[in-house]
């Protein structure tokens, strides 16, 4: 374990400060440190204030029990049932509250543990849960303490993404860590430690049997990258995405045709797409150009794309998404095809005018 001051950040080459911090996550850490529980900032938002990053989102954990912190934060409401942890609601913004957590050992029995993913334990124990070791930083903000469990400074200085253990057993712990690790390589421009590249590789089938709902998250955050495309040719470049979506895979091999898709994506791209349906608008539409030659037909109706079978394959189960996302992109599609045909139809006027 490493524990830094941040107050010494010439000397840590540390750069986190508490003003940058989100006064209603300081407050949360703060009121429950006033009521005796050892409690931090956790995780990415850490990783973030280090890298001079604005997060996201901000985590908190502690000693505190779900009914603890029920108890004494209010506006807070217990969720989940694999995963117990309080959201905390101020405004519009929500804040996740979980306890330190440990994994299951030998001696902990099904009969006393119904749930072994609610297991406390300390926030050593609970940093080593985590994927990365960039994502297990706490940091306490009224201390001023950055305490490192993981070793991930070392990887944060040199721009390193490295798994937490063993990545052949964590990987197939649960598989969509690989796509959380390209996603986070790219996000914050990092490189992929060698030993996590070679077991993404090794373990890229295991994809296959991840649950698609979570493989949809992790496409839609793709999405969501500045530069969407270069995850994607990352996870083709590893063999993941052809467990993920073959037909994009596919696509992407096509020499002739990935230039043109690409193109069509980072165009769509730069809309600034925010719903789910507008981001997967922006990659479905890119990949039907790109296979009808750049063009939509002046022809196309919304039950056309409904009932093309190639697509909706690619639509429903490679990428997870909702009959009713699929209905809006068909529409928006439809459209497309009505400026298409009203386009036609003023170039035969002006070529009637012309004659």
């Amino acid at each position: 374990m490493v524990k830094l001051t941040t107050q010494t950040s010439e000397k840590n080459s540390l750069r986190l400060n508490n003003d940058d911090i989100d006064p209603n996550a300081f407050h949360i850490v703060k009121t429950l440190q006033r009521h005796g529980f050892t409690t931090y900032l956790v995780g990415g938002c850490v990783r973030d204030l280090l890298l001079n990053r604005h997060p996201k989102d901000f985590d908190i954990a502690t000693f505190a029990s779900p009914r603890e912190v029920r108890r004494f934060i209010n506006h807070s409401f217990i969720i989940g049932k694999r995963f117990r942890l309080v959201l905390v609601k101020r405004g519009e913004t929500q804040y996740e509250v979980s306890t330190f957590r440990r994994d299951q050992g030998p001696a902990d029995t099904q009969e006393e543990l119904p749930d072994g993913d609610n297991l406390f334990g300390s926030p050593e124990e609970d940093a080593r849960r985590r994927d990365f070791t960039i994502n297990a930083f706490f940091y306490d903000p009224i201390k001023h303490e950055l305490i490192d469990y993981a070793e991930g400074l070392p990887d944060l200085q040199h721009g390193v993404v490295r798994m937490i253990g063993d990545p052949d057993i964590r990987l197939l712990e649960d598989p969509i860590r690989i796509l959380r690790g390209i996603r986070l390589a790219h996000m914050i421009r990092f490189s992929l430690d060698s030993k996590l590249r070679e077991a993404m590789q090794r373990h890229a089938a295991s994809l296959q049997g991840a649950a698609l709902p979570r493989k949809r998250e992790e496409i839609l955050k793709f999405l969501r990258l500045d530069n969407p495309a270069l995850p994607l040719l990352t996870s083709l470049d590893l063999g993941v995405l052809d467990y993920v979506s073959p037909q994009l895979a596919a696509l992407l091999r096509d020499i002739p045709k990935v230039e043109v898709f690409l193109n069509y994506l980072f165009s769509f791209h730069d809309k600034k797409l925010n719903t789910p349906a507008e981001l997967f608008a922006g990659l479905v539409v890119p990949y039907y150009l790109t296979l009808h030659g750049g063009q939509i037909s002046p022809q196309l109706r919304a039950h056309d794309i409904l009932n093309d079978e190639k697509l909706v394959r690619l639509m429903s189960n490679e990428l997870g998404m909702f009959k009713s996302e699929q209905t809006l992109i068909a529409k928006a599609m439809h459209l497309m095809a009505l400026f298409a045909r009203k386009k036609e139809f003023a170039n035969r006027g002006d070529r009637r005018r012309r004659a």
